[in-house]
Protein backbone atom coordinates (compact mmCIF):
# COMPACT_ATOMS: atom_id res chain seq x y z
CA UNK A 1 0.00 0.00 0.00
CA UNK A 2 3.06 2.61 0.17
CA UNK A 3 4.02 1.83 -3.63
CA UNK A 4 7.16 1.64 -2.59
CA UNK A 5 7.96 -1.51 -5.14
CA UNK A 6 6.88 -1.60 -8.94
CA UNK A 7 6.94 -4.01 -11.66
CA UNK A 8 9.54 -2.94 -14.50
CA UNK A 9 10.29 -5.57 -16.77
CA UNK A 10 8.27 -8.30 -15.03
CA UNK A 11 10.39 -8.24 -12.11
CA UNK A 12 9.36 -6.37 -9.01
CA UNK A 13 11.93 -3.73 -8.50
CA UNK A 14 12.57 -0.56 -5.42
CA UNK A 15 10.74 2.59 -7.48
CA UNK A 16 10.02 5.06 -4.21
CA UNK A 17 12.52 3.96 -1.11
CA UNK A 18 11.57 7.40 0.46
CA UNK A 19 7.68 5.75 1.03
CA UNK A 20 8.88 2.28 2.58
CA UNK A 21 7.57 2.44 6.36
CA UNK A 22 9.63 -0.68 7.41
CA UNK A 23 6.52 -2.68 8.17
CA UNK A 24 7.51 -6.23 8.99
CA UNK A 25 4.28 -7.47 7.58
CA UNK A 26 5.76 -6.51 3.70
CA UNK A 27 8.91 -9.15 4.74
CA UNK A 28 6.34 -11.84 5.77
CA UNK A 29 3.42 -11.99 3.11
CA UNK A 30 6.26 -11.95 0.24
CA UNK A 31 6.24 -15.21 -1.21
CA UNK A 32 9.91 -15.30 -2.33
CA UNK A 33 11.91 -14.03 0.31
CA UNK A 34 12.91 -11.10 -1.59
CA UNK A 35 12.52 -8.55 1.51
CA UNK A 36 14.99 -8.74 4.59
CA UNK A 37 13.46 -6.58 7.43
CA UNK A 38 16.71 -5.37 9.49
CA UNK A 39 17.27 -2.79 12.66
CA UNK A 40 19.30 0.26 12.61
CA UNK A 41 22.11 0.00 9.84
CA UNK A 42 25.84 -1.00 9.67
CA UNK A 43 27.14 2.57 11.51
CA UNK A 44 24.09 3.44 13.56
CA UNK A 45 23.00 1.02 15.90
CA UNK A 46 19.66 0.19 17.25
CA UNK A 47 19.20 -1.32 20.73
CA UNK A 48 16.87 -3.63 21.11
CA UNK A 49 15.42 -5.77 23.73
CA UNK A 50 14.89 -9.85 23.37
CA UNK A 51 10.92 -10.23 23.50
CA UNK A 52 8.85 -13.29 22.59
CA UNK A 53 5.77 -13.20 20.38
CA UNK A 54 4.08 -13.17 23.49
CA UNK A 55 5.87 -9.98 24.74
CA UNK A 56 7.82 -11.91 27.49
CA UNK A 57 11.51 -10.96 27.97
CA UNK A 58 13.96 -13.53 28.32
CA UNK A 59 13.46 -13.05 31.74
CA UNK A 60 10.40 -15.25 32.42
CA UNK A 61 7.67 -12.96 33.94
CA UNK A 62 8.74 -9.66 32.77
CA UNK A 63 7.10 -8.28 29.79
CA UNK A 64 7.48 -5.34 27.11
CA UNK A 65 5.44 -3.70 25.27
CA UNK A 66 5.08 -0.34 23.06
CA UNK A 67 8.05 2.17 22.69
CA UNK A 68 10.68 0.11 24.83
CA UNK A 69 9.97 -2.89 22.27
CA UNK A 70 10.37 -0.84 19.11
CA UNK A 71 6.86 -0.04 18.41
CA UNK A 72 6.14 4.01 18.86
CA UNK A 73 2.82 4.36 16.84
CA UNK A 74 0.09 4.35 19.33
CA UNK A 75 -2.28 2.59 18.06
CA UNK A 76 -0.15 -0.32 17.59
CA UNK A 77 1.25 0.16 21.12
CA UNK A 78 -1.75 0.30 22.50
CA UNK A 79 -2.80 -2.95 21.13
CA UNK A 80 0.90 -4.51 22.24
CA UNK A 81 -0.07 -3.54 26.20
CA UNK A 82 -3.38 -5.14 25.51
CA UNK A 83 -1.71 -8.32 24.15
CA UNK A 84 1.21 -7.84 26.43
CA UNK A 85 -1.90 -8.43 29.41
CA UNK A 86 -3.54 -11.53 27.94
CA UNK A 87 -0.05 -13.31 27.73
CA UNK A 88 0.20 -12.34 31.61
CA UNK A 89 -3.21 -13.86 32.57
CA UNK A 90 -2.48 -17.11 29.84
CA UNK A 91 0.86 -17.38 32.20
CA UNK A 92 -0.65 -16.97 35.71
CA UNK A 93 -3.35 -19.39 35.17
CA UNK A 94 -0.61 -21.56 33.82
CA UNK A 95 1.35 -21.22 37.21
CA UNK A 96 -1.67 -21.14 39.75
CA UNK A 97 -1.94 -19.25 42.64
CA UNK A 98 0.41 -17.19 43.91
CA UNK A 99 1.28 -15.39 47.32
CA UNK A 100 1.92 -12.38 46.15
CA UNK A 101 -0.33 -8.92 46.33
CA UNK A 102 -0.12 -7.55 42.60
CA UNK A 103 -0.83 -10.30 39.65
CA UNK A 104 1.37 -7.58 37.49
CA UNK A 105 3.06 -4.08 37.93
CA UNK A 106 2.71 -1.82 34.80
CA UNK A 107 5.17 0.80 34.65
CA UNK A 108 4.19 3.30 32.61
CA UNK A 109 1.49 5.65 31.36
CA UNK A 110 1.35 6.06 27.94
CA UNK A 111 -0.69 4.23 25.25
CA UNK A 112 0.77 0.86 26.16
CA UNK A 113 0.53 1.35 29.40
CA UNK A 114 -2.58 2.67 29.63
CA UNK A 115 -4.28 0.25 27.25
CA UNK A 116 -2.83 -2.82 29.69
CA UNK A 117 -4.13 -1.42 32.81
CA UNK A 118 -7.59 -0.94 31.08
CA UNK A 119 -7.34 -4.65 30.10
CA UNK A 120 -6.70 -5.83 33.28
CA UNK A 121 -8.92 -3.70 34.96
CA UNK A 122 -11.60 -5.38 32.61
CA UNK A 123 -10.34 -9.01 33.68
CA UNK A 124 -9.69 -8.71 37.23
CA UNK A 125 -6.46 -8.86 37.52
CA UNK A 126 -4.68 -7.32 40.68
CA UNK A 127 -2.04 -4.63 39.18
CA UNK A 128 -0.79 -1.60 39.80
CA UNK A 129 0.03 1.11 37.22
CA UNK A 130 3.17 3.92 37.72
CA UNK A 131 4.36 6.44 35.72
CA UNK A 132 7.03 8.86 37.19
CA UNK A 133 6.17 12.17 35.21
CA UNK A 134 3.37 14.31 36.97
CA UNK A 135 1.00 12.97 33.98
CA UNK A 136 0.08 10.45 32.06
CA UNK A 137 0.65 10.18 28.33
CA UNK A 138 4.46 8.98 27.71
CA UNK A 139 5.91 10.30 24.61
CA UNK A 140 2.70 12.14 23.80
CA UNK A 141 3.21 14.50 26.49
CA UNK A 142 6.16 15.72 24.92
CA UNK A 143 4.75 16.02 21.80
CA UNK A 144 5.39 19.87 19.97
CA UNK A 145 1.91 21.50 20.67
CA UNK A 146 -1.19 20.94 18.12
CA UNK A 147 0.97 17.89 16.93
CA UNK A 148 -1.63 15.86 15.44
CA UNK A 149 -1.26 12.49 17.29
CA UNK A 150 -3.03 9.80 16.47
CA UNK A 151 -5.08 9.44 12.35
CA UNK A 152 -6.71 6.10 13.14
CA UNK A 153 -9.11 4.33 15.35
CA UNK A 154 -7.91 2.53 18.50
CA UNK A 155 -9.78 -0.81 20.62
CA UNK A 156 -9.23 -0.09 23.97
CA UNK A 157 -10.82 -2.95 26.89
CA UNK A 158 -13.86 -1.69 28.64
CA UNK A 159 -14.00 0.84 26.15
CA UNK A 160 -14.57 -0.57 22.55
CA UNK A 161 -12.96 0.91 19.33
CA UNK A 162 -12.24 4.88 19.75
CA UNK A 163 -12.98 6.35 16.51
CA UNK A 164 -11.08 9.59 15.94
CA UNK A 165 -10.04 10.73 12.61
CA UNK A 166 -6.88 13.38 12.92
CA UNK A 167 -6.65 14.01 16.25
CA UNK A 168 -3.96 16.50 18.17
CA UNK A 169 -1.57 16.10 21.18
CA UNK A 170 -4.16 18.25 23.50
CA UNK A 171 -7.49 16.62 22.48
CA UNK A 172 -5.74 12.75 22.68
CA UNK A 173 -4.27 13.22 26.29
CA UNK A 174 -7.95 14.53 27.20
CA UNK A 175 -9.62 11.61 25.64
CA UNK A 176 -7.11 9.62 28.12
CA UNK A 177 -8.11 11.93 30.73
CA UNK A 178 -11.69 11.06 29.94
CA UNK A 179 -11.41 7.64 29.77
CA UNK A 180 -9.66 7.21 33.32
CA UNK A 181 -12.50 9.24 34.83
CA UNK A 182 -15.24 6.93 32.97
CA UNK A 183 -13.40 3.50 33.85
CA UNK A 184 -11.82 4.29 37.03
CA UNK A 185 -8.56 3.23 35.86
CA UNK A 186 -6.13 3.93 38.86
CA UNK A 187 -2.86 5.36 38.08
CA UNK A 188 -0.18 6.04 40.80
CA UNK A 189 1.72 9.27 39.36
CA UNK A 190 5.03 10.76 40.15
CA UNK A 191 6.20 7.23 41.36
CA UNK A 192 9.50 5.79 39.14
CA UNK A 193 10.74 2.44 39.26
CA UNK A 194 14.56 2.19 40.64
CA UNK A 195 14.85 -1.45 40.78
CA UNK A 196 13.35 -5.24 40.03
CA UNK A 197 14.63 -8.51 41.88
CA UNK A 198 13.23 -11.96 41.78
CA UNK A 199 11.86 -13.24 45.13
CA UNK A 200 10.95 -16.81 45.13
CA UNK A 201 8.01 -17.04 41.81
CA UNK A 202 7.84 -13.30 41.99
CA UNK A 203 9.16 -9.86 41.99
CA UNK A 204 10.08 -7.64 44.11
CA UNK A 205 9.87 -3.91 42.44
CA UNK A 206 11.06 -0.88 44.35
CA UNK A 207 9.82 2.26 43.04
CA UNK A 208 10.38 5.70 44.63
CA UNK A 209 7.20 5.10 46.67
CA UNK A 210 7.86 1.69 48.39
CA UNK A 211 8.31 -1.84 47.63
CA UNK A 212 5.43 -4.16 45.62
CA UNK A 213 5.22 -7.86 45.40
CA UNK A 214 4.19 -9.03 41.73
CA UNK A 215 3.46 -12.14 39.73
CA UNK A 216 4.59 -10.80 36.45
CA UNK A 217 5.80 -6.72 35.70
CA UNK A 218 4.93 -5.26 32.12
CA UNK A 219 7.27 -2.52 31.08
CA UNK A 220 5.62 0.24 29.09
CA UNK A 221 8.35 2.78 29.32
CA UNK A 222 8.99 4.99 26.37
CA UNK A 223 12.68 5.15 24.67
CA UNK A 224 13.01 9.09 24.94
CA UNK A 225 13.75 9.42 28.48
CA UNK A 226 17.51 9.97 27.48
CA UNK A 227 17.94 11.60 23.92
CA UNK A 228 19.99 10.31 21.13
CA UNK A 229 23.31 12.41 21.24
CA UNK A 230 24.84 13.75 17.74
CA UNK A 231 28.63 13.53 19.28
CA UNK A 232 29.42 16.81 17.96
CA UNK A 233 31.42 20.23 19.42
CA UNK A 234 29.12 22.25 21.15
CA UNK A 235 26.27 20.27 21.48
CA UNK A 236 26.15 21.54 25.37
CA UNK A 237 25.20 24.81 24.47
CA UNK A 238 22.02 26.14 26.00
CA UNK A 239 20.50 26.74 22.42
CA UNK A 240 20.46 23.02 21.54
CA UNK A 241 17.32 21.19 22.43
CA UNK A 242 15.78 17.55 22.13
CA UNK A 243 12.24 18.67 21.69
CA UNK A 244 10.11 21.07 20.30
CA UNK A 245 7.19 22.58 22.25
CA UNK A 246 5.89 25.64 20.87
CA UNK A 247 7.27 27.71 17.88
CA UNK A 248 6.67 30.95 19.09
CA UNK A 249 9.41 30.83 21.51
CA UNK A 250 11.24 30.86 18.20
CA UNK A 251 10.06 33.70 16.80
CA UNK A 252 12.44 35.83 14.40
CA UNK A 253 15.34 33.30 14.77
CA UNK A 254 17.38 31.05 12.77
CA UNK A 255 16.69 27.64 13.50
CA UNK A 256 17.98 24.27 12.61
CA UNK A 257 16.27 21.03 13.05
CA UNK A 258 18.07 17.85 12.63
CA UNK A 259 16.51 14.53 12.01
CA UNK A 260 14.44 12.68 9.31
CA UNK A 261 11.50 11.41 11.26
CA UNK A 262 8.32 12.16 11.42
CA UNK A 263 9.07 13.95 14.73
CA UNK A 264 11.55 16.45 12.79
CA UNK A 265 9.86 17.11 9.85
CA UNK A 266 6.77 18.25 11.91
CA UNK A 267 8.92 20.31 14.19
CA UNK A 268 10.46 21.96 11.09
CA UNK A 269 7.03 22.46 9.42
CA UNK A 270 5.75 23.81 12.55
CA UNK A 271 8.58 26.31 12.62
CA UNK A 272 8.33 27.04 9.36
CA UNK A 273 4.45 28.26 9.20
CA UNK A 274 4.48 30.26 12.57
CA UNK A 275 3.86 33.68 12.25
CA UNK A 276 6.89 36.29 12.72
CA UNK A 277 9.43 32.78 12.44
CA UNK A 278 12.87 33.23 11.13
CA UNK A 279 14.92 30.81 8.87
CA UNK A 280 14.31 26.98 8.95
CA UNK A 281 16.67 24.55 7.88
CA UNK A 282 16.20 20.53 8.33
CA UNK A 283 19.63 18.30 7.91
CA UNK A 284 19.03 14.45 7.49
CA UNK A 285 22.40 12.70 7.27
CA UNK A 286 20.07 10.44 4.51
CA UNK A 287 19.42 10.73 1.15
CA UNK A 288 15.71 10.45 1.61
CA UNK A 289 13.08 10.50 4.30
CA UNK A 290 12.11 7.00 4.57
CA UNK A 291 9.42 5.69 7.46
CA UNK A 292 7.68 9.18 7.46
CA UNK A 293 3.73 9.79 6.90
CA UNK A 294 2.70 10.46 3.53
CA UNK A 295 1.28 13.65 4.66
CA UNK A 296 4.41 14.81 6.53
CA UNK A 297 6.09 14.47 2.99
CA UNK A 298 3.44 16.29 1.05
CA UNK A 299 3.94 19.20 3.34
CA UNK A 300 7.56 19.53 3.12
CA UNK A 301 7.44 19.03 -0.38
CA UNK A 302 5.55 22.16 -0.67
CA UNK A 303 7.45 24.23 1.98
CA UNK A 304 10.37 23.38 0.67
CA UNK A 305 9.30 24.68 -3.11
CA UNK A 306 7.64 27.94 -1.62
CA UNK A 307 11.05 28.73 -0.08
CA UNK A 308 9.51 28.52 3.83
CA UNK A 309 11.81 25.57 4.61
CA UNK A 310 15.31 24.72 3.83
CA UNK A 311 16.11 21.20 3.44
CA UNK A 312 19.36 19.44 3.56
CA UNK A 313 19.39 15.68 3.13
CA UNK A 314 22.77 14.01 3.23
CA UNK A 315 24.07 16.38 5.63
CA UNK A 316 25.56 15.99 9.07
CA UNK A 317 26.32 18.68 11.53
CA UNK A 318 30.11 18.93 12.21
CA UNK A 319 30.54 21.83 15.02
CA UNK A 320 28.18 23.97 17.11
CA UNK A 321 29.21 27.72 17.71
CA UNK A 322 27.07 30.36 19.63
CA UNK A 323 26.04 32.11 16.42
CA UNK A 324 26.84 29.23 13.52
CA UNK A 325 26.73 25.55 12.47
CA UNK A 326 28.81 23.81 10.43
CA UNK A 327 27.71 21.11 7.92
CA UNK A 328 29.24 19.05 5.76
CA UNK A 329 27.44 18.74 2.55
CA UNK A 330 27.85 16.22 -0.43
CA UNK A 331 29.46 19.73 -2.02
CA UNK A 332 31.71 20.36 1.13
CA UNK A 333 31.47 21.84 4.79
CA UNK A 334 29.06 24.74 4.65
CA UNK A 335 28.96 27.60 7.80
CA UNK A 336 25.02 27.98 8.62
CA UNK A 337 24.31 31.39 10.54
CA UNK A 338 22.06 29.82 13.54
CA UNK A 339 20.67 31.00 16.79
CA UNK A 340 18.76 27.64 17.88
CA UNK A 341 19.70 23.80 17.32
CA UNK A 342 16.28 21.25 17.62
CA UNK A 343 17.56 17.56 17.43
CA UNK A 344 15.03 15.05 16.92
CA UNK A 345 16.57 12.08 16.17
CA UNK A 346 14.98 9.55 18.62
CA UNK A 347 16.23 8.32 22.46
CA UNK A 348 18.29 5.78 23.84
CA UNK A 349 17.10 2.68 25.24
CA UNK A 350 17.81 2.36 29.13
CA UNK A 351 20.05 -0.04 28.52
CA UNK A 352 22.01 -0.46 32.18
CA UNK A 353 18.42 -0.60 34.01
CA UNK A 354 17.36 -2.92 31.40
CA UNK A 355 20.58 -5.28 31.75
CA UNK A 356 20.53 -4.69 35.83
CA UNK A 357 16.98 -6.53 35.38
CA UNK A 358 18.39 -9.12 33.30
CA UNK A 359 16.74 -8.28 30.09
CA UNK A 360 19.03 -9.23 27.14
CA UNK A 361 19.30 -5.74 25.22
CA UNK A 362 20.60 -6.43 21.17
CA UNK A 363 22.20 -3.97 19.62
CA UNK A 364 21.44 -4.35 15.87
CA UNK A 365 23.70 -3.31 13.09
CA UNK A 366 21.96 -3.40 9.94
CA UNK A 367 20.51 -7.05 11.12
CA UNK A 368 16.83 -8.28 11.60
Amino acid sequence: PERALGVVGGKAVLVNGAACIGHGACAAACAFDAIRLVFGSATRGVDIPAVSPEFESNVPGIFIAGELGGMGLIRKAAEQGRQAIESVRRRLAAAGAGDAELDVLIVGAGPAGLAAGLSALEHGLRFRLIEQEASLGGAVLHYPRRKIAMTAPVKLALVGTVKVGEIRKEALLELWQGILRRTGLPVALGECMEHVEREGDAFVVTTSRGRHRTRAVLLAIGRRGSPRKLGVPGEDLPKVVYRLVDPEQYRGQAVLVVGGGDSALEAALALADAPGGGPVTLAYRGEAFARVKSKNREALDAARATGRLDVRTSTEIVRIEPERVTLRTPEGDAALANDAVIVCAGGELPSALLRRIGIRVETKYGTA
